[in-house]
């Protein structure tokens, strides 16, 4: 049998927003399969950190800075790669930023940030491969949405309308690739243990949209673990798969949902009900770690229990860096 190296023969891969978290994870199974992978996120120490990691498993990884949503940025890291290391093989677009609030917290710069990341950033990416891979006649391209994507969740709008938007842009370009032997996938995960809820930002009543995602986000029951989920990913990208739901929980819902929305929507209603209402006066935006630093001592110990898990994904997987201000916490096996 050929080795993973024989196999791809070192082809190409860009993984986008792959200083952290699946990111990481998707660009090391690309790497572990034989790809020169190119990560590329918008901060340079974070990438640096996550190109380290991957070297240590002596991985061919090269790292770009680029913001995905700079379409001039994108198409130019794009003829810098192509030129130097080849073409493009494949594609994997990851980047996103999570901002948990009620919409009375919530700016219209949330939005456009959201929307300017997590939907301009795919497009901009795939316009910039597509037609080299349409002109070989092989490619792949896969934009990683959400669960958001397909039922929008409250208090997480501006989140849930970018991904959205994804799904439907990756969607309409498999079919506008159909024949070509470009093969597009949408990737539709549940919850994953990645450590992303101590890089969320947090809006309105910050400490208790922080309680209730971070349980979320980490609990066994509910959500995946991040190296499983990587794995799946690669795996179905590179067998051309049309869509990848990667959680039972994630199936059900698009099920019910699809079968009863009016039903589905009623129950979201009454969920948005029950988490915590905006308070009065400025409260601004913080990101986990420092929302779970405002948490009373007693109630930030239990929720450090119960998160145990996805703190420690964080350590593993670069969620947790100095200019947070987090030292390892208990638990943290060295985060």
């Amino acid at each position: 049998m050929p080795t993973p190296q024989e196999a791809t023969n070192g082809q190409v891969a860009l993984i986008a927003g792959a200083s952290r978290g699946l990111g990481l994870l998707v660009a090391r199974e690309l790497g572990r399969r034989g790809y020169r992978v190119v990560i590329c996120a918008r901060e340079a120490e974070e990438l640096d950190a996550a190109r380290a990691k991957l070297h240590a498993e002596g991985l061919m990884v090269e790292s770009m800075v680029c913001d995905v949503a700079d379409n001039g940025e994108v198409t130019s890291m794009v003829s810098r790669i192509e030129a130097t290391l080849g073409p493009i093989e494949v594609l994997v677009t990851v980047a996103g930023v999570i901002q948990v609030g009620p919409l009375q917290s919530l700016e219209r710069e949330h939005f456009e940030q959201a929307v300017n990341i997590m939907l301009w950033g795919p497009v901009n990416l795939a316009l910039a491969v597509v037609d080299s891979m349409r002109e070989r006649g092989r490619g792949h391209i896969a934009t990683v949405s959400s669960i958001g994507g397909m039922i929008s969740v409250p208090h997480l709008l501006p989140y849930s309308t970018a991904k959205f938007g994804a799904v439907g842009f990756s969607q309409g370009l498999r079919a506008e690739m159909s024949g070509t032997g470009v093969k597009v996938t949408t990737v539709v995960p549940g919850l994953m243990r990645t450590g992303s809820h101590l890089r969320a930002e947090f809006t309105g009543n910050q400490p208790a949209e922080y309680g209730w995602f971070s349980v979320g986000a980490s609990f066994p029951l509910v959500s995946i673990d991040a190296e499983r989920a990587a794995r799946q990913i690669v795996r179905r990208v590179l067998e051309g798969k049309a869509l990848v739901v990667l959680t039972p929980l994630a199936k059900l819902a698009i099920r019910v949902h699809g079968l009863a929305p009016a039903s589905t929507a009623n129950l979201l209603g009454v969920l948005g009900r029950m988490l915590p209402g905006a308070p009065g006066g400025e409260q601004g935006t913080v990101t986990g770690h420092e929302a779970r630093h405002r948490l009373p001592g007693p109630a930030q110990k239990v929720l450090d229990a119960i998160t145990v898990l996805g703190r420690r994904a964080a350590g593993r997987f670069n969620e947790v860096g100095e200019k947070d201000g987090a030292a390892p916490m208990p638990g943290d096996g060295g985060a």
